[in-house]
Formats: C-alpha cells, structure tokens, sequence
C-alpha cells in the first residue's frame, strides 16, 4: 500500500497506533451548521436541490454541499464538474496560482523547480500503476469543470500529503450494537480547502454506492463509507521518494467502491504496489470488527482489534486507535476511561482537541454499523474542524433522495465525450 510523503516527516517510529474495537471517526460558500447542544445529532431538514446534470445533482443539506454522481467513471466526473464548476476553478487557481509559490522552495533540495513540475513528473511515474477508470473520471472532471486536465491532474496529487488520527471501536468498548469509526483530518488549513467541503454521494455503475467526504475538484478518498458498511481512513508517514505504486487516495476509493467485507478492503491494500508511508484504519459495520494497518511502500502489516505491536503498545479491548506521540497518549486515556459506555457523543469526544491538531481540516464519525455520520470542517478563517459544529447524515437516506422534477437542469456531457469506458478496478 502507498503510504504518503509528508512535509511534516512524521516517520514510523514517531508514529504510534491503537485500534477502539469499533469504528469512531462544512461550509462550502453555503452556509455552515449552527452548534447544537447534541452534537451527534439528526442529519438536517433543512434541504434545498441547486441543480441537476445528466444522473447527478447537487443538493444542500443543513448548509452543506451533498454532491450526487452516477454513472461511469466519466460520467460522474463530469457531473462534478458542471454542478461544482466555480468550486473547482477557485481550489484548482488558489492551489497552483498561490499555495505553489509558497511551496516552491520547500520540495527537498529542489528549490527552482516549480510543484506542478515535480507532481506531474511523479505521477509520469505512477501512470502504469493508475486504473482506467481514474483517468476517466479525471477526464470527465476537466471537461465538466472546463479546467485543464492537466491542473485536475495535478491537484488530484494534494491528498497523497493528508496525515491523521482514528480509531474504531465496537462491542465490549461501546455497550451497545453499533461500531463506530473517527477520522480526524489534520492538514493545513491554509490551503483553504474548507471553504470547498463536499459529501459526495456516488452510484458507480457496477460498483458499491458509498459516500467520500472530501473537497471540490478531487475524485480520490481520504475518508468514506460504502453501502457495505465498510469505512476507511488513513494516516500518511514518510517515505518520499517511493513512488512507484497505486497512489493512496486511489487505493482508499478501490475500497469504497469494491469491498464489502473486512478482508476485501484489506486485501486491496496488501495485494497492490503501494507508495511511500501510510496507515489506515478499516472497519467492517456487520461484523463489529476493526483493523490498522501499515501499508507502505516496503512494509504491510495488519494489527487486529484488542491487540499491541511495537509501535501500539495500549491493547485496549475492541478497539482500534490510531495516531501519534502525545495524542495517541490522550486517544487512549479518553477511550478507557469511557470503555463500556462509547455511543456517539462518546466517541465525538473522542477527537476533541488536542487529539486533533490545530491544522484540523475536517473530523468524521462514521456508524458504521448503521450508515449514519457526522461531519465537521475547520472554519473559513482556520479554525479546528474539531470546533465546530458537527453536521448528522445518512447514507441510506441520501442513497434513496431524488431531486424533484422541478430542480435546474444543467447540460451532461456530448454522447462522442462520454464513450464506452468500463469502471475498471486496480487488480
């Protein structure tokens, strides 16, 4: 599995990891949630369809960009693109027109050469290892957005340097059914991708519907949840340099799309050429089970619920945990203290601050077990998506919603543009 270089140069033995035996895991220019006194509470009725194009459509819901695509891998870029365009033109030109200067003199040892230049040589790199359906959909995106496929491309690389912190936990750790799965997103808010959050809904034809809570103008996954009941989030490391292999937000989207068990989702990583340095946490809402992996360019190894390595040395009992130094200290201290007791709220806490870091860009708790999740972003002027209010979905519910016959129709793509592409899988 790729594990992601990161600037940070958070490196294996800086980083620790634990697994809650159950899975804990924005404000677009909309606007965004007001603080409830609950914080898990229901997903909103507050809800507003701005429009459709082709099988997809972009809704509102309690302020937040709900974006639905379906389709092929085509298909569903184009539909982004059009429903989504200005957001993806204003990440695409802030990400290379401003962020790039400020990053030109920071990419090791190679300071007269220009981001976008050495991106779109790793990813020359990576081109064999890319499936088709990734390029079509990156295809689709460009010709939906009317952004250059090479800045789709190029900014679709920005998530191989996301790290994190997240746990699961499920059974004797939550007293009740349910698993629940936190993902905490600890990236720059400078890169003002807050002001873009979007829940993507997709329908891949032939594939598992699932949901990817990400950004406008990527189509790879940081954090999601199929139809399955299997979620997934990750932690980079280090590892720069190791390239050559499926790079991880593609990898993490092979999984949404293609696993409905626990040993699908961590075959996909064991069994393809990964990059540089990443963990994961995997979670399995029919069974209860949770699993961390370290998946990197040269290593892969699974640590299984209740148990302690190395570099996890708190077994606590189902439950899976993951992150580092002090806070992977915190995460644990706060999950035994609650042991027995984890309902939603519960494990919201779990990833208060300083669990997340003051980068946080977005925190995420998946019930796994139910399809329901609460989302929350770090706010427009950079403060910790951890406080924030949190924003209640369903996966379920926002699977079965249809637009109303009278929602803005935009155009879908030319019949010749959208060909007979196949949503090919990594194999």
């Amino acid at each position: 599995m790729a594990t992601q270089a990161t600037s940070r140069g958070m490196t294996m033995r800086t980083l620790q990891a634990a697994w809650v035996g159950a899975v804990v895991a924005s404000a677009m220019s909309w606007a965004a949630p007001a603080l409830a006194r609950e914080r898990a509470a229901a997903p909103s009725k507050d809800r507003t369809v701005v429009a459709r194009c082709d099988g997809g459509f972009l809704e509102t819901l309690g302020g937040h960009a709900v974006l639905h695509v379906a389709g092929t891998p085509y298909e569903m870029g184009f539909q982004h693109g059009r429903l989504l365009r200005e957001h993806v033109h204003a990440v695409v030109r802030f990400l290379l027109d401003e962020k790039a200067k400020e990053m030109t003199a920071e990419v090791a040892g190679m300071e007269l050469m220009s981001p976008q230049v050495i991106i779109q040589g790793i990813q020359a790199v990576q081109q064999p290892f890319l499936p088709e359906w990734y390029d079509e959909e990156l295809r689709g995106l460009a010709d939906g957005s009317g952004v250059p496929l090479a800045d789709i491309r190029t900014v679709n690389f920005i998530p191989e340097l996301f790290h994190c912190s997240g746990f699961a936990v499920s059974g004797a750790a939550t007293g009740n059914e349910h698993t629940y799965h936190g993902r905490v997103l600890d990236y720059g808010c400078d890169w003002k991708l807050q002001e873009h959050p979007v829940v993507i809904v997709a329908r891949p034809a032939g594939k598992i519907p699932f949901v990817n809570v990400g950004y406008a103008g990527f189509i790879g996954s940081v954090t999601g949840m199929n139809a399955e009941r299997i979620s997934a989030g990750e932690m980079g490391g280090a590892g720069l340099g190791k390239w050559l292999g499926v790079p991880m937000a593609i990898l993490m989207r092979e999984v949404l799309q293609g696993a409905d068990t626990l040993a699908e989702a961590v075959a996909v990583f064991r069994d393809n050429p990964r990059t540089c340095e990443y963990y994961y946490v995997l979670a399995d809402g029919k069974t209860g089970e949770a699993v961390a992996l370290e998946a990197g360019a040269d290593v892969f190894r699974a640590v299984e619920m209740g148990a302690a390595c190395d570099r996890l040395p708190h077994a606590v009992e189902d439950a899976v945990l993951l992150s580092a130094d002090d806070r992977y200290e915190l995460l644990v201290k706060r999950t035994r203290a609650a042991h027995g007791r984890i309902d939603a709220e519960a494990a919201l806490a779990l990833m208060d601050r300083p669990v997340s870091m003051t980068s946080n860009l977005h925190n995420v708790l998946f019930e796994t077990s139910t399809g329901r999740f609460w989302v929350a972003h770090a706010s427009p002027d950079g403060q910790p998506a951890a406080e924030q209010a949190y924003l209640g979905f369903d996966l379920r519910e926002l699977l079965a919603h249809e637009p109303g016959p009278d929602a803005k129709e935009l155009p879908g793509p030319e019949p010749a543009a959208v060909g007979t592409t196949v949503a090919a899988g990594v194999d």
